[in-house]
């Protein structure tokens, strides 16, 4: 047996503990008055036995009092009931973003479904198919202010800015500006709903102009597209880009489920390892011998490229193995970067 460890005083054998562990105190432990106690302090909502309040409103005395659903958006995100028009505008936008067709996020809520897991869990699956180059709300909101910025006394004019924001931006996922909707007048409609109902203000008066600098200098024809419109609507209605972000979002999560029930309907549940995927349906190496570890040192190839234009004929051959990654030459910039700072440095 081992030596038996002197107990130091005050602690138990390490020097380093400074209580005294084998008089610790046992079950609960007294709150700490001298400082406040953690909690959730949140000045959007509260609930008690009684009621839900969201920002000041009783939520059962909104809907007793006629408001619903388009009016608690604005009071949860601005704190404020809307004038009419600018309900019946928000009302119009959802409706345009809630469903698309099979589209990206759809066929995830398609696909999750069809494995057997919950509704919710499809639901989310098709949000998280919102990424910021297929719903860029955040970044484009973003790019705007940008250039907006520059504009006003002794700056840019808002055709000089959005010339400049299209100089810097023509090609990108983001600009609200593409071939996207050349026959269909969905998003020019939101514009016209817009100035209808008095509500074209400032990003939508840009937006146009951003428009108009595209078409100049655009290789191809292009128009205003479905990101910019619902974009420049929003912000004009006083949604911030990731407010807009996120409600457009969960309103694609309705259609979503619809599509996710659908699937279940119509196809039923696929148990894990039923699916085949057939050979006529690759198109990778022919099938080959594995070697033995013995023959490895023969047939292995190293990863690494000895000169520079080794390294370069490497990524080309690299580029042409699809999955590998090598063939992505551009990302889009990601809108959760950019800081509220960096925002009003622009």
């Amino acid at each position: 047996m081992g030596a038996v460890k002197k107990k130091l005083p005050g602690n138990l054998y390490n020097p380093r503990l400074m209580y005294d562990y084998e008089k610790r105190e046992h079950g609960t432990v007294p709150q700490d008055t001298t400082r406040q106690p953690f909690r959730w302090v949140s000045e959007v909502a509260y609930k008690n036995t009684h009621r839900i309040v969201a920002r000041g409103y009783d939520t059962t005395e909104l809907v007793e009092a006629g408001y619903g659903p388009i009016e608690v958006i604005f009071i949860d995100y601005q704190s404020r009931i809307p004038l009419l028009e600018e309900a019946q505008l928000l009302n119009y936008l959802l409706i345009l973003a809630l469903e698309d067709g099979l589209s990206a996020p759809a066929a995830m809520a398609r696909i999750a479904a069809g494995a057997k897991t919950y509704l919710t869990q499809a639901c989310g699956a098709s949000i998280l198919a919102f990424g910021h180059a297929y719903s860029a709300y955040s970044v484009f909101g973003a790019m705007l202010d940008k250039y907006l910025a520059r504009t006003g006394e002794n700056g840019l004019s808002q055709a000089q800015a959005a010339e400049a924001l299209v100089r810097e931006n023509l090609g990108a996922e983001h600009l609200g500006v593409s071939e996207l909707m050349l026959k269909d007048p969905a998003a020019r409609r939101v514009f016209a709903r817009a100035e209808k109902l008095g509500l074209a203000r400032r990003y939508i008066s840009f937006m146009r102009e951003v428009v108009a600098a595209a078409q100049k200098v655009s290789p191809q024809p292009v128009d205003l597209d479905m990101l910019g419109a619902l974009g420049a609507a929003m912000m004009d209605l006083g949604f911030s880009p990731e407010a807009t972000w996120s409600i457009f979002a969960v309103t694609r999560a309705f259609a979503a489920g619809a599509h996710a029930i659908e699937e279940v309907e119509r196809e039923g549940h696929i148990r894990l390892g039923q699916t085949l995927t057939p050979k006529e349906d690759y198109d990778g190496p022919p099938e080959r011998a594995v070697p033995s570890l013995e023959e490895r040192d023969r047939i292995a190839h190293p990863g690494q490229s000895r000169t520079p234009v080794q390294w370069k004929r490497d990524l080309e051959e690299r580029k042409k193995l699809y999955g590998s990654g090598h063939g992505i030459i551009e990302e889009i910039e990601d809108p959760r970067k950019i800081v509220p700072s960096q925002k009003a440095a622009h």
